[in-house]
């Protein structure tokens, strides 16, 4: 035991990278599928057992120790990988969100604008009639009472609005 402790770190260090580099790399590759993550993993294992070197008892259970730790490391891997991917998928769905939402918002603002010019541009008389109806929410005998003028030429000159509001507004109904 006395010998082993004077052993020169560097020399067992070179010693279990080489017996163990490609036998762990190999067992990363069967878990992971990829290379080059396997490869990080594999040397992310040895800078930590260089880091430990002082604290391990590399007697018997070292390939053992290393082997565990390469299967660990894998699987914080996977786990992160699925994190980070069901992160980046909320991401993608609240950016779709985003982007509906403001498509939303520009059709508004373009239809409110298209209503304002067709109500703008109808006759006097039917405009009164549409807003008194449409926007102050009076009913039709009201607002003849007010106008001095029969429900009748209401209901024909709100028949013309709506009429007028189909036809400039198709493309956007």
């Amino acid at each position: 035991m006395e010998g082993k402790k004077n052993k020169d770190p560097l020399a067992v260090f070179s010693k279990l990278f080489h017996v163990y580099h490609a036998k762990l790399h190999r067992y990363a590759f069967t878990i992971l599928k990829d290379n080059d993550t396997a490869e990080d993993i594999v040397q992310t294992v040895f800078i930590n057992l260089w880091e430990r070197m002082d604290h391990l008892q590399l007697e018997d259970a070292i390939g053992s120790y290393l082997y565990k730790s390469t299967y660990n490391r894998c699987l914080n891997h996977i786990r992160n990988d699925k994190t980070r991917e069901q992160r980046t998928y909320d991401a993608a769905g609240r950016m779709h969100q985003a982007v509906n939402n403001a498509e939303d918002r520009v059709r508004t603002t373009e239809l409110s604008g298209r209503i304002q010019t067709v109500l703008e541009n109808l006759p006097p008389q039917c405009r009164l009639i549409f807003v008194k109806s449409r926007m102050e929410n009076k009913r039709y005998a009201t607002i003849a009472m007010e106008m001095g003028i029969s429900v009748k030429t209401v209901e024909t000159q709100m028949g013309k609005a709506l009429k007028i509001f189909r036809d400039k507004l198709k493309n956007y109904l």
